[in-house]
């Protein structure tokens, strides 16, 4: 089976197309191929049809589960799209995803020659706070629905420890029955935010699109950031703005290689 892998920002996926699926079982086949010893190795694997000005996708993180949509993963398709078709600055792509159509704009490319997007990620549902107890503690969280679930720990200081600790908690929480991406953020100013990550379905990442998206909106609903700002994760730093109209994602990605895959 042919495959692509890309990244973006360190979060990294392998696609290939529906019609080069060599597995009934797409579950056990994202599972061995995303393996990092024993497969290939990523986060998530993203099956995909081109049509007519974009593509439809379906992501299965690296333990098989289903994920509604990946802002990073769907750039990482956008740079596959963009090399196969050597698409021009300002071109676009609709990616149908599970969580809707995500629009893709080509804006440029970085020093390294890397396509930079600009993805409408759409509106973000149902922010509100939540007091989620977690043994003899009390967590003040935001969540929300970014596309997918979304739980923001606003906190003074990030702690690796604590994100590992608390994200693998929440992944079998009754606040969660269909588990959530847990990120802990800290506003360091205004126009900047840093984060930490530990994506359902996978653990902690290097980064995260809708992950990004949701500790901007927390930031801004509760954590007195402006609406357009920096997102710093350990990936590198990505430009969110929470627009009356939606959320906007504006990165890079890149394809690092592709191959096949011996079933």
């Amino acid at each position: 089976m042919h495959f692509w892998k890309a990244h973006a920002y360190g979060n990294d996926f392998l696609y290939a197309a529906f019609a080069d699926v060599v597995s009934n079982d797409l579950a056990d086949l994202a599972r061995h191929m995303c393996a990092r010893t024993t497969g290939v190795g990523a986060d998530g694997l993203i099956l995909f049809e081109t049509r007519r000005g974009g593509a439809r996708m379906r992501l299965h993180n690296a333990d098989g589960s289903i994920a509604e949509v990946s802002g990073n993963g769907v750039r990482g398709l956008g740079a596959i799209l963009a090399q196969e078709q050597n698409a021009a600055t300002g071109t676009t792509f609709v990616i149908d995803t599970d969580a809707g159509a995500k629009r893709l704009e080509l804006v440029s490319r970085d020093d390294k020659g890397r396509p930079v997007f600009r993805a409408a990620m759409g509106q973000p549902e149902r922010v509100a706070r939540q007091d989620v107890a977690l043994g003899d503690e009390t967590l003040p969280l935001v969540t929300l629905w970014m596309g997918n679930p979304q739980a923001v720990w606003l906190v003074d200081a990030l702690d690796t420890r604590e994100m590992l600790r608390v994200g693998a908690a929440l992944q079998h929480h009754p606040a969660f029955p269909d588990a959530v991406n847990l990120e802990l953020a800290r506003v360091v100013s205004p126009t900047e935010v840093e984060i930490l990550i530990y994506e359902r379905g996978v653990g902690p990442t290097s980064s995260s699109g809708t992950g990004s998206c949701a500790a901007a909106v927390a930031a801004a609903a509760f954590g007195g950031a402006e609406r357009r700002l920096d997102v710093l994760a350990p990936g590198g730093r990505q430009r969110v703005e929470w627009r009356d109209d939606g959320v906007y994602l504006t990165g890079w990605a890149e394809v690092i290689c592709d191959g096949t895959w011996l079933a």
